[in-house]
Formats: C-alpha cells, sequence, structure tokens
C-alpha cells in the first residue's frame, strides 16, 4: 500500500488559486455559497451529539481537526461558534493565507501544513472533517485510516464529497466547470468521485460506523445549497468511531 495520500498535481492546482480563498466572488465563490449549509449541519449534528455548551458559544470545548483545510473558510465560523479547532492542509500556500486571515479575524486556530500520514497531532479530537477532499486526494483507503485514527472513540467524522455518477459528471464536471463556469476546468475528476457505498465500506473498514447521509443540491429559485434525498451529484456522510 501507497504510505502518501499526497497528489503533487492537485496541491499545485489549489495553490495557484490560494490567494482568492477569502474571495466571494472568485475561484472559490461555490465554496463560500456551500459553507452555510454545510456548518449548519456540521454545528447541529454535534449539538445533538455533545450538547449545547452555551447560547453564544455552543461548539465550546469541542476539539476539532480540519482535514484539508484550504484558507480556512470552515475553520474559522467554527472557531467563532466556541470550537478549538485544529486545520491541516498538504498546501504550503493554502496555510499562508488561512494564517494572514486569520490574524484579520483575531481567532485562535491551530494551522498547520501536513496531511494525515505526516501531522503529529498532540491529542486526539471530538471531530474530524473531511470536507470536499477525499475526491482531490491519493489512496483514500489510507487517508481515512490515517484520519481515524486522530478520533476520539464515538468522536465523529464528517465526509463531503461526489457521487460516481452520471448525473455528477453532467452537473458537477461539464454543468459547473464548462458550460456554467463555477469552478475552474480541471477542478475535479470524474474518476476520483466515490459512490456512497463504496465509502462507507471503506470506513468501516477503518471503525467508523455510518449515522446519517445526505444529498445536498443547488436551489436555483432560492439561489443556495440545500440539503436533499437526492444525493445523486453531491453528499455528506457523517460517522462515529467504534
Amino acid at each position: 500500500m501507497k504510505k502518501d495520500t499526497i497528489n503533487k498535481k492537485e496541491i499545485d492546482k489549489f495553490s495557484k488559486l490560494a490567494d482568492e480563498w477569502w474571495d466571494p466572488e472568485g475561484k472559490f465563490k461555490p465554496l463560500h455559497n456551500f459553507n452555510p449549509v454545510r456548518l449548519r449541519y456540521i454545528k447541529d449534528t454535534i449539538i445533538k451529539k455533545f450538547g449545547n455548551k452555551s447560547e453564544k458559544l455552543p461548539l465550546k470545548d469541542i476539539k476539532i481537526l480540519d482535514i484539508g483545510c484550504g484558507g480556512g473558510l470552515l475553520s474559522e465560523p467554527l472557531s467563532r461558534l466556541g470550537a478549538t479547532v485544529t486545520g491541516i492542509d498538504a498546501s504550503d500556500r493554502n496555510i499562508q493565507i488561512a494564517k494572514m486571515h486569520l490574524k484579520k479575524s483575531k481567532l485562535n486556530i491551530d494551522y498547520h501544513c501536513s496531511s494525515p500520514e505526516k501531522f503529529a497531532a498532540k491529542e486526539e479530537f471530538d471531530v474530524v472533517l473531511n470536507m470536499e477532499i477525499v475526491e482531490h486526494v491519493d489512496n483514500v483507503d489510507f487517508f481515512l485510516l490515517k484520519s481515524s485514527e486522530f478520533l476520539k472513540k464515538n468522536g465523529l467524522m464528517f465526509i463531503a464529497t461526489l457521487n460516481k455518477t452520471l448525473r455528477s459528471y453532467i452537473f458537477a464536471i461539464l454543468g459547473a466547470e464548462y458550460i456554467l463556469k463555477w469552478l475552474p476546468i480541471g477542478t475535479h475528476d470524474w474518476n476520483k468521485f466515490l459512490k456512497p457505498d463504496d465509502l462507507i465500506n471503506i470506513c468501516k473498514n477503518n471503525s467508523l460506523n455510518l449515522n446519517n447521509l445526505i444529498g445536498v443540491k443547488f436551489d436555483i429559485l432560492k439561489n443556495e445549497w440545500i440539503v436533499s434525498k437526492d444525493s445523486s451529484v453531491n453528499y455528506l456522510a457523517q460517522f462515529s468511531k467504534i
């Protein structure tokens, strides 16, 4: 088994775009638009599992590891909710941007340029996030194995990715990249998409049991991403470590 999950081509691709992480109208506009629905799902699930710590800081004392954190689009709002956040990313440029924006935000987030197989965590986490990352790495089985090792027993792992269907090729690649120009051409490789059953089996082999899986779709009328029963393109999965 290859003991490395870093895909240099993917790292170089996102490093070149890194300066646009915090531009809501830039190359990462789709992620800015996607952030509210995934943040709400993560927050509500954590509160349901661990309880509401306080009205102003509902995630207080919850330790979260954000793998593939990019420029910190998810790390920062989770920190504002009271969570103790650590973010890692294999792109040094992404981490530089995340740290630069952190100074403006005046939050306390621990960022590291690393990957799951190389990161030397000092503690275990209540929650591990793998959001929009598994379709960009090599050796997904090993990636999720190493990710799971950071979790406390009964801790939660969240994974957001794309289904491997004809519909996802039409909408996520042809539609989003070539027609609507939401994403730069080449952002995604359909061959690296994962069917939910395949993801569930990989996680099961790494002591992660599925709790919930939902679809997410873009509502044109509302101009926002919403939770859906349709998981044929984008989906969010939540697991517990046993």
